[in-house]
């Protein structure tokens, strides 16, 4: 059964992200800045927060305007002589300008913040947001249902946010959002969950003496990584380190006990393996750029189901750099070998649409025909092939077909035919998993085809046809020469 939970009245935090909301380019001052100037930056500026940087360039902390008054009355007159390095908060609270923005609006509540810094994914800073502009967007407690993350030291405090999502799937959808915005939502979440697993890891092991050898970094894979993932997850991740193949040790138990804290959370354990508690899904910087050269060398089979789980990677804990800096390299590894992508294609030329002669939806002996397996399976592997040619790093299936549309490879129609089939599928099979857990049944991607009306058994027949096409658009892709790097026809 679908718990029973608060209502949602304001469900614009979870449709916006943080990046539509902050102030930017973000403002900051030296180090060695007196209060007075500090005063005349933040009044020049309007603004009431500023960052600080080091005589390298580096922001090592935040000044607000709550630091100034605090120190002119603890201070009086002698404060005019301290500098930003002697008033700021060195440890400074930020958030992902692509997290939601209820995730902002809880860690300032419960922070008691009225800045928070805005990072991109390489961790440098590119706007603030403040609680004047987060005013109207003011969330109740039932909406926070995971910004507990944030301070979660258990798998039974992870697994709350896990299982408020079917009610909040169901609220988002009924209040008009789009399935791949109510998938970016849930996958965010999930997201949050692998991270914090990472980060309770981590503390546990400096707690006992037993630090990281190296800087690393936990990455998802597949669904999540997309921002497609619905309500049956199950853990695709990976670790990233800088160290050796001597520290291996470090990070085989750290993704053994990430695994386990997600596992008893709600995510279960990869039928697949695909879990950094395995071999194959974790290792160093040149470990990793061995596998990479190996899977598209070797053309097995394995190594071609690899590469569809490995491709959609996001870098979500630890040294984000590295998870970027991986992706990179494997996407000009993979552009670079057209062997290998035209042996991608033949293996996605095999993922059929689940329509049977005359155009019919197929149905097993239940009713019920699997919308994973015969719909978004051949349309997420097309379109990743794709973008794999065009070099892009886009990971949501709409961006990486919005690039090839751009890049004038396949025409505008049949761009936004496929961006619309995807959504459609997002929706039946999302819509399906709720009516399933509402009636104790275990979610998956099986349609009741008798519960849909006339319409939307259209509507699914004409996106299965268009997504039919695929494998000739892709063909049409791989034959197109482009010029390296622009992702443009030459």
């Amino acid at each position: 059964m679908i718990p029973v939970a608060p209502t949602l009245p304001d469900l614009e935090p979870y449709r916006r992200r943080v990046s539509e909301a902050m102030q930017q380019p973000v403002s900051d001052i030296t180090a060695d800045a007196t209060l007075a100037e500090i005063a005349r930056c933040m009044s020049d500026m309007s603004h009431g927060a500023l960052l600080v940087r080091d005589q390298y360039g580096r922001h090592v902390g935040i000044l607000t305007e709550r630091d100034i008054t605090r120190a002119l009355g603890r201070d009086g007159a002698a404060a005019l002589r301290l500098t930003a390095a002697d008033l700021m908060t060195q440890d400074v609270v930020a958030i992902a300008e692509t997290a939601f923005l209820f995730r902002a609006i809880g860690r300032m509540r419960r922070l008691n913040l009225r800045y928070l810094p805005v990072t991109d994914s390489a961790g440098r800073y590119t706007g603030m947001l403040t609680a004047r502009s987060l005013l109207r967007l003011r969330a109740q407690d039932s909406q926070m249902i995971a910004d507990e993350l944030d301070v979660a030291q258990t798998a039974a405090e992870l697994g709350h946010a896990r299982a408020a999502l079917p009610h909040l799937a169901a609220t988002l959808l009924s209040e008009g959002s789009d399935a791949p915005a109510v998938a970016a939502v849930i996958s965010g979440i999930y997201a949050d969950m692998t991270a914090r697993a990472a980060a309770i890891v981590e503390a546990e092991a400096n707690l006992a003496g037993n630090p990281a050898p190296a800087p690393w970094c936990m990455l998802i894979l597949g669904s999540g990584g997309r921002g497609e993932s619905l309500l049956k997850p199950d853990q695709d991740n990976a670790i990233i380190h800088a160290g050796s193949t001597e520290d291996d040790g470090w990070y085989a138990r750290a993704g053994e006990r990430i695994a386990a804290l997600l596992d008893s959370a709600g995510i279960p354990f990869c039928k697949g393996g695909v879990m950094a508690k395995n071999t194959a899904w974790r290792g160093s910087q040149g470990q990793w750029r061995a596998r990479v050269t190996e899977w598209i060398a070797r053309h097995t089979p394995e190594a071609l189901l690899n590469v569809d789980i490995f491709y959609d990677l996001q870098p979500v804990y630890g040294t984000l750099r590295l998870g970027e800096s991986l992706r990179t390299e494997a996407l000009a590894a993979a552009r670079n070998s057209p062997l290998f992508l035209r042996l991608l294609a033949e293996q996605s030329a095999q993922l059929h649409p689940a329509l049977g002669l005359f155009g019919q939806l197929k149905a097993d002996a239940d009713g019920r025909t699997d919308l994973k397996l015969g719909g978004l399976l051949p349309l997420v592997s097309g379109a990743r092939l794709m973008a794999l040619r065009l070099g892009t790093a886009a990971t949501s299936t709409a961006a990486r077909l919005q690039a090839v549309g751009q890049a004038g490879l396949i025409g505008d129609s049949d761009i936004a035919g496929l961006i619309s089939s995807h959504g459609l599928l997002l929706d039946l099979i999302l819509r399906q998993q709720i009516a399933d857990l509402a009636a104790g049944l275990t979610p998956g991607s099986r349609i009741d085809l008798a519960s849909l009306q006339r319409r939307q058994r259209d509507r699914l027949k004409a996106a299965l046809k268009h997504v039919s096409l695929l494998p000739d658009m892709v063909q049409g892709v791989l034959t197109s020469a482009t010029t390296p790097g622009s992702g443009k026809p030459s």
